[in-house]
């Protein structure tokens, strides 16, 4: 009986095997590696297809062009740059220059967004109308439209040289750019660093001291104040050591031509910074404002019932909850921001895409300087992702 089930089991299996084909747990397999094929073979096709027309008007793919002289003047860098040296070079003042605009629009982007954001639900009329009024012109107005004005319709309309606007500080305004006083570093920029870093770990050290301090015995110690004054204090021995700041202020003078001394913040710069900045600013006010509603009310009214001022509520029960919400959708407005510093190309900042057109018009070299941007953008998305993504993991809630 035993042999005559075993065998009757064995032959119901064989009935019922369904072919690969039509098994639901293989189809969806064989269509990604099917889906993964035709991408190859498309990529495979053109890449060979862009060989052989390169080969026909006698180009070699390779990117040892990169060693020849450039041979053409780049108006600002950050690291010195003649039009002697190479194309490599060139290339690599474009990128920083583009991590230059990138990082600082970034960073007041994120403060005018989130003051926008903040003036949108607040109490007061004028604040709110204001930053509604703000945020519909600019978010419907085009990025490039606004870059021009800010370059043909202010910038460049400013006074000459010879006839700056002078405001406090130092600071005078020409169609030539603006002229800010900078600092020239001393002997001892190197010993002040170290105590700078040194200061920094003592703050965070003190900080969580008197901080595990206060939760366990639940008397004030005044974290804040230790840790401030831990990083002073380094600061102070610094100079004791020393006997000299770490660096100088050069207030710049006007010359024959142009203003010397001090940090000429060209007009190109000034126009494309304000531009990403004001316009990124207004879809990282909507995501502020939407962070903030997000919070249950039940938080706010429990704050108001402890009689915490409405500064402190936000700084302290409804911000740290909704930057939770706010930091997914910023960081895609942040690699918006990165990849439309490209747009700088119109009015004749030297970033990546302006260096790369002139290298791929020198060169002939449209594969390789195409690819090159390609990667570079990449880079920094991927990087600026990183980066994001292990904020918002230190944001998230612990679940237990």
């Amino acid at each position: 009986m035993q042999l005559r089930g075993e065998q009757y089991m064995k032959n119901n299996k064989q009935l019922i095997t369904i072919p690969f084909w039509r098994d639901n747990r293989i189809i969806p397999i064989l269509l990604q590696m099917l889906f993964v094929i035709i991408v190859f073979s498309a990529g495979f096709y053109f890449f060979s297809n862009a060989i052989a027309g390169l080969d026909r008007i006698g180009i070699k793919l390779g990117f040892s062009f990169l060693k020849n002289p450039a041979s053409f003047s780049i108006g600002e860098s950050l690291i010195e740059y003649s039009p002697s040296d190479s194309y490599g070079r060139a290339i690599v003042v474009g990128i920083l220059n583009t991590i230059k605009v990138s990082i600082i629009g970034i960073f007041f982007a994120s403060i005018l967004g989130t003051f926008i954001g903040i003036a949108r639900i607040s109490n007061n009329w004028l604040a709110k109308q204001f930053a509604s009024l703000y945020i519909e012109i600019i978010r419907n107005t085009p990025l490039l439209v606004q870059i021009f004005i800010w370059y043909f319709a202010v910038f460049l309309e400013l006074p000459k040289v010879k006839e700056s606007i002078k405001l406090p500080g130092g600071i005078y305004l020409s169609n030539r750019g603006t002229a800010i006083p900078w600092f020239e570093a001393n002997p001892s920029l190197y010993l002040w660093i170290i105590f700078f870093i040194i200061g920094i770990l003592l703050a965070i050290i003190s900080w969580k001291v008197k901080l595990k301090a206060q939760i366990s015995s639940g008397k004030r110690k005044y974290p804040l104040f230790w840790s401030i004054g831990s990083f002073f204090l380094a600061l102070i021995v610094a100079f004791f050591v020393t006997r000299q700041a770490p660096v100088n202020i050069v207030y710049p003078t006007l010359g024959k031509f142009n203003f010397q001394g001090g940090y000429i913040i060209t007009p190109e710069f000034s126009a494309i910074l304000v531009g990403l900045v004001l316009y990124t600013a207004t879809y990282i006010g909507e995501i502020v404002r939407g962070g903030i509603l997000s919070v249950s009310k039940g938080q706010i009214e429990a704050a108001k019932a402890l009689g915490l001022k409405n500064s402190t509520t936000l700084r302290l029960v409804i911000f740290p909850q909704a930057i939770r919400v706010i930091i997914p959708p910023v960081t895609s407005q942040y690699l918006n921001l990165a990849k439309n510093s490209s747009l700088a190309v119109a009015i004749g900042y030297p970033d990546l895409v302006s260096v790369g057109g002139t290298v791929l018009n020198q060169t002939g070299r449209a594969v390789e300087m195409i690819t090159v941007m390609i990667l570079v953008y990449l880079a920094m998305s991927l990087f600026t992702s990183f980066i994001m993504n292990m904020f918002n993991k230190h944001t998230q809630l612990v679940e237990r």
